[in-house]
């Protein structure tokens, strides 16, 4: 529950610009107040207190927010490499937890989140917003509708083009030992001197962050998952390169990946192709996912879902109208006890569009963790989910950095090694 003056107060742990984004938009929300921040670098506290109020309470160490018992959640939006230890501490604190994807920098720690969210009972939510897209809620309820048949391969795109897409952020002009806590930053990462490049362009570097996969796969899985209701892949291969970005980062600015998706329950198999590229031809950003059935294909985007039907091999051809009327009529409601009707709002060959790009996704994540903390609302995205999704796309980068196949258990969310793969 809300702390006695009725507002959520929370505080902030990870002042960059993910952070700031997502302490602007959780204090848009009515009865949201923003009332401590944690950084490693002093001049991101310092605007916290511009921005908000000189009283905000803020520290480099992230334990003295965790401590102070006015504060009832935390946004986690620190380098990957820092979100297992903080949300773990944070709910052992006793605090709701929103946590930036993703959830983990490494398979193994995400057992110990969704333990500790279980034992302190507060909420925690991965912020993944494509889980609150309206693209792919309502994609979901068409692709349940059987409007494109049976799945059988999907194809996902998030082609970044821009310095700042390809994570070359702005280095502060006072950025030094003295203005930055770079052990504090580090934590538990290989040691190394100070580099201001490791400091404020982390996710160029594994100690810290964890490329591709965790920054833009995970959406990619996120949004996937949404839509079909999947678990997960058992099978992942990844492969690309470094062939733009020649910087010093030692992650891959192209990557390509396929997994492939089991049969379970009701769900068919499926194979699911992924691809980053940070310097293409393309002016802007690109960003799509594909779901490619035996009866019509779905493309979700930035604007809204595009469904083209392809006839099926029983569809109707001219030569039906060459029978009698009530031949006609019986074939007619035979074929659609066996596809639905929503089969029937689609011609073959036809284009159906719907626009979904007035939606704020991660403002209304935002607002279900909120109302999750308030009413008990049901959470989109918790632990388990979370982890579903950043599992199979860290094992992309274990795919890639080792040269070979792996194999997941989404069920049980473990990586399976050897004989039992």
């Amino acid at each position: 529950m809300p702390s006695s003056n009725d507002n959520i107060q929370i505080a902030l742990i990870g002042a960059g610009g993910m952070g700031q984004g997502d302490a602007h938009l959780a204090t848009s929300i009515p009865g949201v107040k923003l009332i401590a921040a944690s950084d490693c670098y002093d001049g991101r506290l310092q605007h916290m207190k511009e921005v908000y109020s000189p009283d905000t309470f803020t520290t480099r160490d992230y334990r003295e927010i965790l401590a102070r018992p006015g504060i009832d959640a935390v946004i986690v939006a620190t380098p990957d490499h820092w979100h297992r230890h903080i949300s773990v501490d944070a709910l052992n604190a006793g605090k709701h937890v929103y946590c930036e994807k993703p959830m983990v920098h490494a398979i193994e720690e995400g057992k110990s989140i969704i333990d500790a969210q279980a034992k302190s009972g507060k909420v925690f939510q991965v912020g993944s917003q494509y889980r609150s897209s309206l693209t792919y809620l309502k994609a979901r309820e068409l692709f349940q509708s059987n409007v494109i048949g049976e799945l059988n391969s999907v194809e996902a795109w998030l082609d970044r083009n821009t310095a700042i897409g390809a994570w070359e952020y702005s280095i502060p002009l006072d950025a030094n030992i003295q203005t930055c806590d770079w052990s504090q930053f580090q934590g538990s990462a290989s040691k190394h001197p100070w580099d201001p490049k490791r400091f404020f362009r982390w996710r160029n570097y594994r100690d810290y962050g964890t490329g591709v996969a965790g920054d833009l796969f995970v959406h990619l899985l996120t949004g996937l998952h949404t839509v079909t209701g999947s678990v997960g892949p058992n099978r992942v291969y990844a492969t690309g390169g470094l062939r733009f970005w020649k910087d010093g980062r030692d992650v891959p600015d192209v990557m390509l990946a396929t997994l492939d998706y089991p049969k379970r329950d009701e769900h068919p198999a499926f194979n699911v192709l992924l691809r980053v590229n940070f310097k293409s031809s393309l002016p802007e950003e690109s960003f799509g996912v594909k779901f490619i059935g035996s009866e019509g294909v779905m493309t979700t985007g930035y604007r809204g879902i595009k469904i083209e039907r392809t006839p099926r091999p029983d569809e109707f051809d001219y030569t039906i109208e060459s029978l009698p009327d009530a031949t006609q009529q019986q074939l007619r409601t035979e074929w659609q006890q066996k596809h639905g009707s929503a089969a029937l709002d689609l011609k073959p060959d036809s284009t159906q569009t719907y626009d979904t790009a007035g939606q704020n996704a991660q403002l209304e994540h935002h607002r279900n963790f909120y109302r999750s903390i308030r009413d008990g609302s049901p959470l989109i995205e918790d632990a388990t989910f979370g982890l579903r999704a950043a599992g199979p796309a860290l094992l992309t980068n274990e795919s890639y950095f080792n040269k070979k196949i792996v194999f997941w258990d989404a069920e049980a969310m473990t990586q399976v090694h050897g004989a039992d793969a």
